[in-house]
């Protein structure tokens, strides 16, 4: 027997999102797949090479392998936002290279990264003057601190983990960023609190951080799925996420 079926807009009725991840990265799938739990939107990922080691070099490698983890999200789908998942290769790569790499395969495709998002972030919450945490070596955090303050910011407070490995880094526990975010917040009087890496496991903590500190905090993955929901039109605030997710962009 032949079956008769219909078909009909599919999931994204309201937004379709795609997600280029770290191969290494543990941490941004399970974060965005709550962030963007909403009725008509559709979140794809597809994964780009990354070694253990962050250096520069190894992160600017993946300019030349972005095209190619962007063909593997699924032709069929006009996206409306295609979002890069590494903080630190955005900042040295720089968002105009993201883009380029991304739109030759999806060309009407809106495209953000960590960073770019970051910012978008920083401005919404009208917070200039940043306390900053990365668990970078040295060369990459200056690198982003330097791409912060060039985009009209003050680092008034910094701390790192200056981890290397990127596997190491999806181990650092919720609670040991909690307590860098008290301590970087103790340092200066902060606008806000940015922890930048797609792999340290920040989401849990933000609302608790924020009302600990009194200073709004702003993660890497947090940011990057409010930039991409905003530039795909979806404006409903949300709870459990930090201030971010109840401001417009």
């Amino acid at each position: 027997m032949k079956l008769d079926y219909t078909t009909d807009n599919g999931i994204g009725t309201r937004a379709t999102l795609g997600t280029i991840v770290l191969s290494t990265d543990e941490t941004l799938e399970p974060e965005f797949a709550q962030m963007t739990a909403l009725d008509g939107v559709a979140l794809y990922h597809s994964r780009i090479p990354m070694v253990d080691e962050i250096s520069a070099d190894t992160l600017q490698q993946m300019e030349q392998d972005l095209p190619a983890s962007a063909r593997l999200l699924p032709a069929s789908l006009d996206f409306d936002v295609i979002g890069y998942g590494c903080t630190s290769a955005a900042t040295v790569i720089g968002q105009a290279g993201v883009a380029r790499a991304i739109n030759s395969v999806f060309p009407r495709a809106k495209v953000t990264d960590p960073l770019t998002a970051i910012i978008a972030a920083a401005n919404a919450l009208g917070a200039k003057r940043l306390g900053f945490i990365t668990p970078y070596i040295p060369d990459v955090s200056i690198r982003m601190r330097r791409k912060l303050e060039e985009a009209g910011f003050e680092i008034v407070a910094f701390g790192s983990f200056e981890e290397s490995d990127d596997r190491v880094v999806a181990r650092i526990s919720p609670a040991s960023i909690a307590a860098a975010i008290d301590q970087v917040s103790a340092q200066a009087d902060c606008d806000a609190i940015v922890a930048a890496c797609t792999n340290l496991r920040c989401l849990k903590i933000i609302d608790a951080a924020e009302r600990k500190t009194g200073t709004q905090v702003i993660t890497s993955n947090q940011a990057l799925a409010w930039h991409m929901l905003r530039l795909a039109g979806i404006a409903e605030q949300q709870t459990g996420f930090g201030t971010l997710f109840t401001q417009p962009l």
